[in-house]
């Protein structure tokens, strides 16, 4: 009883207070059977049978990441199976043993593991506090999966389980859910007939067996169908089906095609949006079994799926897919990992190709799933190039800053529909390439990036070596080139050009999902386009050199999986669908872009990365840190004998006020990277002995010091 409940009483409370309290204690003392407190289980006795209990602790900290073993009260033996959320005491001292049991220390959260018959640990253990729910939450399969992300990604089975299993929710927890449905008949090939290995794919699917495929969509909006089929065939076989999508809207759509082609009830939508509980009720749905399909972002790739039969990915070039948190895992790699673990099939889909998808097909592990040339002609868009040479000719384009190419296809295609404008987002750094033929400036030594900040002298972006005889390697020029970020007044030029058609616009502040199919003009930024109903009759990609001068490894692929993204929207060249492309003709992108070749640029960029040894032919991680902390960590860190030290570097120092980029540095704080390269097969021993370096680290200097050099296994940019 609280103080205030004490003053608030009537007459004589001072002295009711303390009565009541030895009251209570006497009682507690007399009984025959001592009710114990949930705190300590003081006197109570222990199960009978198996009366220890594993439990992965709720600390994800790295010299913390191991099983403790909890006795376990008899009154909770039922309700501690394995897999269920507990709470137990954490942190006491061996001076904190009353009558052979440890008490004290803070109640944190936690699972049970596993039961034992006895702990292998000598010293008094102490009991579980409490059983949170006795919802079995953390299957079997659940764990193994986490344990193999932790490791790969040199992190801790705690942080990955807060990932994995979503927060619990009483009210959802309470509802039953609904008894699962049977099989559902074999669906037909329908428009997967336009692929070569199409209807065999679901043929295998819906007989039970794990075929793994990359999947290289036609342009159009029958992906979503497409894939929809590929789950009904897993659900035919009575098995489950997993799809992981980048974002709500992709989400939505292939939701409405599965309960087009499906109905209702067959499976659950995991994103976000939703809300805790609901969210919570479905995944709880998975998890027992009555759902066995499941659509979702990026956290759906641990959803709980039984007798898991396909887990497909779509577009995982997009930035979503990987996880911001700790340790940031790619949803990718997580679906790959359950398919070896789970030895289910594989379905990686997209529009585009990126050159880890080019390398599960070049090594044999998957098959790939691709159009003939002359079905692409059919269904991709006309692609029409202007260049810089174009631009210097045109008065129209030094004038508006659009080439007359760019108006006419606008003033043709609003004929006929809307027109969509791709202009690519604002702070793009920009990167040095040869003036003469725009080959990306690189290091002699590790082939980094080349930057001169400020107009200072050139030096690595990777190694942080200096440069001071630069020749382009390609064509022997001499003189570089800053790329240009784009028109900021591209919007407004077509407003003005155009004043009686509506103007839409979709962007970071106001994401569109559709569009009707009457004239407009809709400028998007990248990855933000929304779907037109019918298609769109036109698309401008303007400022290809903002997308493609980005200081980054992936400039060339991630450049071309946007325009292949917004170039899909478009009607077919046979009704007169038309992409102009504003960026240099001679570029690898823009002729993949031209040829709709996104799978021979992504095969021609993974020979260039074997040769020069980068990811994902190898394994490459990033250490950050103050000035001299990371330095320090690698020196400290027993790396593999095949380990190359790549730095460090300052990093660019994060305005105050704006938001962080995962794994970046604090706003205002100056850090620097050093990369950490090691060839195939020592990726393992890479991130092990990271981990075990950072756990040495922690132990020895605190968290709050520790905390400051930060790991990321596998970063998606390196620069």
């Amino acid at each position: 009883m609280s103080s205030r409940d004490e003053s608030s009483g009537q007459g004589g409370a001072e002295d009711a207070v303390p009565e009541q309290l030895a009251l209570i204690r006497e009682s507690v003392r007399q009984a025959k059977v001592p009710r114990a407190k949930p705190r300590t289980w003081r006197g109570a006795a222990l199960a009978k049978e198996l009366p220890v209990a594993r439990v992965v602790v709720d600390k994800g900290v790295l010299h913390l990441d191991r099983y403790f073993d909890y006795a376990v009260p008899e009154e909770l033996d039922a309700e501690a199976q394995p897999g269920v959320r507990v709470r137990v005491r954490f942190g006491a001292g061996r001076g904190s043993v009353h009558g052979g049991r440890r008490e004290g220390g803070g109640l944190i959260s936690g699972f049970v593991v596993e039961r034992l018959a006895e702990s292998d640990y000598a010293g008094p253990l102490a009991a579980l506090a409490q059983v949170v729910s006795p919802e079995r939450v953390l299957s079997p399969e659940l764990l193994a999966l986490a344990r193999a992300v932790a490791d790969r990604y040199a992190g801790s089975l705690a942080d990955v389980l807060q990932l994995a299993i979503p927060p619990r929710n009483g009210r959802a927890e309470q509802k039953p859910s609904p008894e699962p449905l049977p099989p559902p008949p074999r669906p037909e090939p329908g428009s997967w007939v336009r692929y070569g290995r199409g209807a065999a794919f679901l043929q295998a699917l819906a007989d039970g067996d794990a075929p793994r495929a990359v999947w290289n969509a036609l342009p159009g909006p029958e992906w979503a169908e497409e894939l929809a089929r590929a789950v009904a065939a897993t659900l035919a076989s009575g098995r489950g089906a997993l799809v992981v999508v980048p974002d709500g809207r992709i989400a939505a759509r292939v939701d409405a095609a599965l309960t087009e082609l499906l109905g209702a009830g067959r499976h659950a939508l995991l994103t976000a949006d939703a809300g805790p509980e609901k969210r919570y009720r479905e995944w709880l749905a998975v998890r027992r079994g009555s759902v066995r399909a499941v659509v979702g972002t990026r956290a759906a790739m641990f959803a709980p799926v039984q007798n898991l039969g396909l887990v497909a990915i779509w577009d995982d070039g997009d930035g979503s897919h990987s996880e911001p948190h700790a340790p940031q895992p790619h949803a990718r790699d997580v679906l790959l990992l359950r398919a070896a673990h789970e030895k289910c099939g594989f379905l990686l889909a997209s529009w585009s190709c990126t050159v880890e998808a080019a390398q599960l097909v070049e090594s044999g592990w998957a098959l790939p799933l691709a159009a003939d040339r002359e079905q692409v002609r059919v269904t991709a868009p006309l692609v029409r190039t202007v260049g810089d040479g174009d631009l210097a000719r045109d008065e129209a384009a030094r004038a508006a800053r659009l080439p007359t190419l760019a108006w006419q296809a606008v003033r043709e295609g609003l004929k006929r529909g809307p027109v969509l404008v791709q202009v690519p987002r604002r702070g793009y750094v920009p990167r040095l390439a040869c003036e003469r033929c725009r080959e990306p400036a690189r290091c002699r030594h590790c082939a980094g990036p080349l930057e001169a900040q400020d107009a200072g002298p050139l030096h690595c972006g990777w190694c942080g070596q200096g440069e001071s005889d630069w020749h382009c390697a390609a064509c022997g020029g001499f003189r570089l080139r800053a790329q240009i970020v784009g028109a900021r007044r591209t919007a407004e030029e077509l407003g003005r050009a155009f004043p009686a058609v509506p103007v839409r616009t979709s962007g970071r502040d106001q994401v569109l999902d559709t569009v009707p199919d009457s004239p407009a003009l809709v400028v998007s930024t990248p990855g933000a386009e929304p779907v037109a109903e019918g298609g769109y009759a036109a698309a401008l990609l303007l400022d290809g050199w903002a997308m493609l001068g980005r200081p980054d490894l992936r400039a060339g692929e991630e450049a071309l999986r946007r325009w292949v993204g917004a170039s899909a929207l478009v009607r077919p060249q046979t009704v007169g669908g038309t992409v102009v492309v504003v960026a240099e003709p001679t570029l690898r992108p823009v002729q993949a872009l031209v040829r709709w070749d996104p799978t021979g640029h992504a095969v021609r960029e993974l020979a260039e990365r074997a040769e020069l040894g980068f990811p994902p032919v190898s394994r490459m991680a990033a250490v950050s840190g103050p000035f001299g902390a990371a330095e320090e960590f690698l020196r400290a860190a027993q790396l593999p004998s095949d380990a190359e030290v790549l730095g460090p570097v300052p990093l660019p120092v994060t305005d105050l006020g704006r938001p962080r980029r995962p794994g970046g540095p604090p706003p205002g704080e100056q850090w620097e990277r050093a990369l950490v390269r090691v060839p195939p097969g020592s990726g393992s021993a890479l991130a092990a002995a990271l981990k075990t370096a950072q756990a040495a680290r922690l132990a020895k200097s605190g968290r709050s010091e520790a905390e400051t050099v930060r790991i990321r296994v596998d970063p998606p940019d390196i620069g």
